[in-house]
């Protein structure tokens, strides 16, 4: 798939507490099998703003999946500037998403 597509509330699974909507029955049972192929990275949140230590929203338009695993971003733009440096953006975000999940936690939902 080469573009974002919108969920159906005909495919929808519960995961983690969480109510996703997939395009077709087929999408529902590959992340069923393994969600944390599928999951995005962050919670949803924001990959470059990650990487810069804050944490900002996403637009479904904005995707990239690198080695496997699904990265949102605020804006295409964004993305370009993620896209610069994508190994150490996603160091930068790993060291980053700990500390920020926790604060998120701490003033509300993720």
């Amino acid at each position: 798939m080469s573009k974002s597509v919108q969920g159906s509330a005909d495919h929808a699974l519960n995961w983690n507490g969480v109510k996703w909507h997939f395009a077709s029955g087929e999408n529902r049972q590959m992340f069923e099998g393994n969600p944390d192929k599928y999951v995005p990275q962050y919670g949803g949140h924001c990959a470059y703003a990650m990487s810069k230590g804050y944490i900002a929203p996403t637009m479904p338009e904005a995707w990239t999946i690198y080695e496997d695993r699904l990265y949102l971003n605020f804006s295409l733009r964004a993305r370009e500037l993620w896209l610069q440096d994508v190994p150490g953006n996603i160091a930068l975000g790993d060291a980053n998403w700990p500390k920020l999940k926790e604060k998120k936690r701490a003033t509300g939902p993720l």
